[in-house]
């Protein structure tokens, strides 16, 4: 199956088993009282409006390059997994409102929640089985959508256990108080993911560099073929583009080399970063060595500064 496919059924499965869980959710919590279980359905409504914005990102950041969009269209899975952190983000304040509300209003009612059980595990169970495909089609085809999907899906399997956890006790210990704080805690989990997956994609659509060790890795990669003619690099940028990665990069090369040899170990550093890094743009500039190299203050060892 090719990559695409794959990542377009990764999302529409999310899509529909969240769409599920979210009625069985609703109905529960209605049906019992509960407002942890309520939370646990708006939670799980902020994920279905995520895999829908994830599922018209992946159709739409797998198109080629045009002539509108001449660098092609990863940025939508970037501005999908951001707009999906702060969904997640605006669920959990939604969270904490109604669960406070309860609490200092004294609005407490009694909470029956065998029901709640029930769906929680089938939510778990559910969850668990489709996050774990996402994970495996984002790796596969470095899609940050479906990465944050995937995320999506992890943070509610930890706060449905919590609810779960929260009503057998409710159900043994008949303290319907700690429906409403189990509420507060998974909203708080929730946060943080929000957030996180906020900060990554903004880091993206704002071009932010790559992570310090895939640079070092790059770097590596240059090294190696110092002995083949390279004399170090003048620089280095790289950035994540939705699936797919943008490299930058100005080597210095002896003054006396051809072009022919210049062009054919350029083919090989791509060719080499591409499979270190998965999908990769790469563009090399070549430059002849600094002739004041012996004199020039600016020379980091095998690095030109200048």
């Amino acid at each position: 199956m090719q990559i695409e496919t794959q990542k377009k059924l990764a999302a529409g499965l999310s899509i529909a088993s969240n769409i599920i869980i979210i009625i069985l959710k609703f109905i529960a919590g209605t049906i019992s009282g509960s407002i942890s279980i309520i939370s646990e359905a708006i939670h799980s409504l902020s994920d279905c409006l995520a895999s829908v914005l994830t599922f018209f990102s992946v159709i739409k950041s797998s198109e080629p390059a045009d002539a509108e969009h001449p660098f092609g269209h990863g940025r939508y899975e970037d501005m999908s997994g951001f707009i999906e952190g702060g969904l997640i983000i605006a669920a959990s304040f939604y969270i904490v409102y109604e669960a406070g509300k309860k609490l200092i209003l004294g609005t407490s009612t009694e909470t029956e929640p065998t029901l709640g059980i029930i769906v929680m595990g089938v939510a778990v169970i559910a969850n668990f089985l489709v996050s774990a495909y996402l994970f495996k089609v984002a790796k596969k085809s470095n899609s940050i959508s479906l990465y944050a999907d995937g995320e999506h899906l992890r943070t509610d399997i930890y706060s449905s256990l919590g609810v779960l956890f929260g009503l057998v006790l409710i159900k043994f210990t008949g303290l319907h108080i700690l429906d409403p704080i189990i509420a507060i805690i998974v909203a708080l989990f929730i946060f943080r993911a929000g957030f996180s997956i906020s900060k990554e994609t903004l880091n993206n659509l704002l071009d932010g560099s790559l992570p310090k060790d895939d640079l070092n890795k790059i770097e590596s990669i240059i090294n190696t073929y110092n002995d083949k003619g390279i004399l170090g690099y003048k620089s280095l940028k790289a950035r994540r583009v939705g699936p797919s990665i943008d490299i930058e990069l100005i080597l210095l090369f002896p003054k006396n080399m051809t072009i022919l040899e210049c062009h054919n170990i350029c083919d090989d550093i791509e060719e080499s970063i591409a499979k270190e890094l998965g999908h990769c743009t790469v563009s090399i500039h070549a430059e002849p060595e600094c002739p004041k190299k012996k004199y020039c203050k600016t020379h980091k060892g095998n690095i030109c500064t200048e």
